[in-house]
């Protein structure tokens, strides 16, 4: 692939949505394996996440738009499910799989806005759910305690990673500011199920 000598973007771009889609990278991850893909420099200024999930839309949309379309439908199912079983920490639905760019390679991230973050811990170990403790990007971006299921979707065949991200309650508040593109950057139960229902699925 030629890039061009005045501005690669387009083509890192390509190459990590490429990657992104395929192999399930995420995005910085993507990039930096794109650079050494095209042999450029790290020097080169990398395109945002805007450019990137532009780039990504458009390789869905030109490589796999019907398998794609499958995956998210079900990641979604999935993610409602969760959903209804920690309907008491308020869990709002973000990543790839709200804003329909998820593929089956995708991880589903719920925030969950409790009142003691501590008590959405409690509940899987109350109910017998294996989990792992780390961290994820919070709704400001900041670093937030989290925890990681690995959970079966049938559908798929395949087990799916499932991040629940720890708020406080005071977190919900801003936390549906639209992006910078306008969009809400996450959706509670009623939005998801909205999404579902334009997209065929009746619940």
């Amino acid at each position: 692939m030629q890039t061009s000598k005045l501005y690669p973007g387009a083509d890192i771009a390509a190459v990590a949505a490429r990657l992104v889609v395929d192999e399930g990278l995420d995005y910085g991850a993507a990039k930096r394996q794109a650079l050494r893909q095209l042999g450029l420099s790290g020097r080169v200024q990398l395109p945002d996440n805007i450019q990137l999930e532009a780039a990504i839309r458009e390789h869905i949309a030109l490589f796999c738009p019907e398998e794609q379309g499958l995956a998210l439908r079900e990641l979604r199912q999935l993610a409602l499910l969760w959903m209804e079983r920690l309907h008491e920490f308020r869990p709002h639905l973000a990543g790839p799989v709200w804003h329909g760019t998820a593929t089956a390679h995708s991880d589903v991230v719920l925030h969950l806005f409790c009142d003691d973050p501590k008590s959405a811990e409690w509940a899987l170990l109350d109910r017998g759910v294996a989990y792992q403790p780390g961290q994820a990007p919070g709704v400001r971006g900041e670093t937030m305690e989290a925890l990681s299921l690995r959970v079966r979707c049938e559908p798929l065949q395949d087990w799916v990673m499932l991040h629940l991200v720890l708020h406080d309650l005071d977190d919900l508040r801003g936390a549906l500011k639209p992006d910078a593109q306008g969009r809400k950057p996450r959706g509670d139960v009623v939005a998801l199920r909205r999404l579902l229902a334009r997209d065929g699925i009746h619940e």
